[in-house]
């Protein structure tokens, strides 16, 4: 692996949670170029080292968010105020996906989801 592509993992797996690729950038403070970061997390995702997921946001639009795969696989929360992520752990949609399969004749090979709404925090702040 190369160096970058290594820095560029390494940010992933301590992140702790999806970052853009501009959080990349931020992380990694100027080692790689953003060209560099694009590539680097293009051949991660390609490799099955991390994976991604396209989510609105009020403040940023719409952006791509990568996660390291090193864990378990992850569901997100992501808070529509304060804008950062919640890991709602592993994954717990093993049974809805075998009802798919089962109910419409599917063979579900992968999934993302992702939640959007008020973290506990903000939806305390505005009551």
């Amino acid at each position: 692996m190369t160096k970058a592509r290594s820095a560029v993992m390494d940010v992933l797996v301590q992140a702790g949670q999806p970052l853009s690729a501009s959080g990349v950038m931020e992380a990694i403070e100027g080692s790689c170029d953003q060209a560099t970061v694009y590539r680097s997390l293009h051949h991660l995702e390609e490799a099955g080292l991390a994976e991604s997921f396209v989510l609105y946001c009020s403040e940023h639009g719409i952006e791509r968010y990568y996660a390291s795969c090193h864990s378990a696989h992850r569901h997100w929360f992501h808070c529509e105020s304060c804008h950062r992520f919640i890991d709602l752990g592993e994954c717990r949609m093993d049974g809805l996906v075998s009802e798919f399969e089962s109910d419409l004749g599917l063979s579900v090979t992968r999934h993302t989801m992702y939640l959007s709404g008020l973290c506990a925090a903000c939806n305390q702040a505005s009551l």
